[in-house]
């Protein structure tokens, strides 16, 4: 059989290299112009234009959101007068305690000793000597919850040991920033939420502001005390909130959206307004009075039922004959909301 020459053999071999490359380089320049039509067509695809809102009589309530924490209103540590020994407990966390209440007994160091003497003699010595040398009882010093037992039965204490810590009553306290403390005040109404039960919400009252700021990352914050109108059962001493002031409350005002609201350089406010007969809204100022992080309160310039406009981004529909890679039909480009419709009037 008669091989082919091997210059022809090589000619094919490049035919095909040089085919490769064209199929890649292709392939790179198809890549970039899709690239560069979609973002190009993404610049343009949107115009900004004027959205119609309502404004609308509705309640607003002006809150500052912050967090804080359950801590005991007044926490005493219970320590023992004298060294010795824990003889018996007769509490556990989470009792109610009442003052003067017997939280346990201890033996001094000399008692100790005079006890253990006696109980090697037998138990008639042992007997006479407990009559005789009676333990050091411990008492509450207050009415309220141990929140804290500190010791074991038989363990050896000093007069620095913590063998108990109480609380009367549990408060939160709220860390609130010094940019918000001027607006709260005491007997202002709170919400607080536990975040251990963020399903739960408990009110209470402040009653307590602290004058003293801590300064923690450069933002000072002061400590605001409030009152829960109930304490829960699942309160517990250091667990998280997060706390809602209420620093104001009204019913049955004029409302618009924050959004709609445009903030003018000499620290003034406006809307958009259509008069009539115009073809396009003009800015009118207005006066705003509380606000709810979404809505605010106007005052004047907007009544309630009136229209105003807002500069809104609308993206339009990309239809199929727009793109450089796909084939034109006779209904592409027929999308549209009725939103786009309405606002395209006041372009």
């Amino acid at each position: 059989m008669r091989r082919a020459p091997r210059w022809t053999t090589c000619l094919a071999c490049r035919l095909e290299t040089e085919m490769k490359k064209i199929i890649v380089i292709a392939a790179v320049l198809l890549a970039a112009g899709a690239g560069w039509w979609f973002y190009s067509h993404k610049k343009v695809s949107g115009k900004s234009l004027f959205q119609p809102v309502t404004a609308r009589r509705g309640d607003i309530t002006e809150i500052v959101d912050t967090t804080g924490g359950v801590e005991p209103f007044n926490r005493v540590v219970v320590k023992p007068g004298v060294g010795g020994r824990v003889d018996k407990l007769l509490v556990e966390e989470g009792d109610r305690v009442q003052r003067g209440q017997i939280l346990a007994y201890l033996s001094s160091t000399d008692r100790v000793a005079i006890m253990d003497a006696a109980r090697a003699k037998g138990p008639d010595e042992l007997a006479k000597w407990e009559d005789t040398y009676k333990p050091t009882p411990v008492l509450s010093p207050l009415d309220g919850t141990v929140i804290l037992r500190g010791v074991v039965q038989g363990q050896t204490i000093d007069t620095a040991t913590q063998m108990f810590a109480l609380s009367d009553d549990l408060i939160v306290v709220a860390q609130v920033d010094e940019s918000d403390i001027g607006r709260i005040k005491e007997k202002q109404r709170a919400v607080i939420t536990l975040d251990a039960y963020p399903g739960k919400k408990t009110e209470g009252t402040v009653f307590q502001i602290l004058h003293e700021g801590v300064s923690v990352s450069n933002v000072i914050t002061y400590n605001v005390k409030i009152r829960p109108d109930r304490v829960p059962a699942n309160f517990k001493s250091e667990m998280s909130a997060n706390i809602k002031v209420i620093i104001n409350r009204k019913k049955g005002v004029a409302l618009l959206p924050i959004t709609a609201i445009t903030e003018n350089p000499d620290g003034t406010r406006s809307v958009y307004k259509r008069a009539e007969g115009a073809q396009k809204p003009e800015p009118v100022k207005i006066t705003t009075g509380i606000e709810d992080g979404e809505n605010a309160e106007i005052l004047s310039g907007v009544d309630e039922g009136e229209t105003v406009y807002y500069r809104g981004y609308v993206p339009q529909q990309a239809s199929a004959s727009s793109s450089p890679f796909m084939p034109s039909g006779p209904g592409a480009g027929k999308s549209s909301t009725a939103t786009n419709k309405a606002a395209r009037r006041f372009q």
